[in-house]
């Protein structure tokens, strides 16, 4: 799993973690049945405390994208790709208006707006449409 940390970002840990993992359960790099990282492998290669990496991990169950295997770990779930692309949705939705409450502050309208997502969008390395 490929999740980086920003320890300055107002973001929770925890809440990175989480949501680094619901895109990569979106985006297929985590599929149904891989094993998450142990507590403690993840908390030491994020340099973070166990409690953050199991509080994330608590999260990702009870959302029903993970599940505890008796002696193996932590599982993603055969429902968590589809749980994940809403999750993921709505993550990206709450940013959007966040934005566009910063955009009307600024003076921005509705028109300006999208001028700057048409110009900005061919930009993405992206395949996703």
């Amino acid at each position: 799993m490929n999740i980086r940390v920003r320890p300055d970002s107002p973001v929770p840990i925890y809440e990175q973690i989480l949501t680094q993992a619901v895109f990569a359960i979106a985006n297929g790099d985590l599929p149904a049945g891989e094993l998450l990282p142990s507590v403690r492998d993840l908390s030491a290669e994020l340099v973070v405390n166990p409690n953050t990496v199991v509080r994330a991990y608590q999260e990702l169950e009870r959302l029903g994208m993970i599940a505890a295997r008796r002696g193996l770990g932590m599982e993603v779930t055969a429902e968590a790709a589809k749980i994940s692309r809403d999750r993921r949705k709505a993550i990206v939705l709450t940013r959007i208006r966040e934005a566009l409450r910063e955009a009307a502050a600024a003076g921005l309208d509705a028109d300006d707006v999208c001028q700057l997502v048409t110009a900005e969008w061919p930009k993405l390395n992206t395949s996703r449409k």
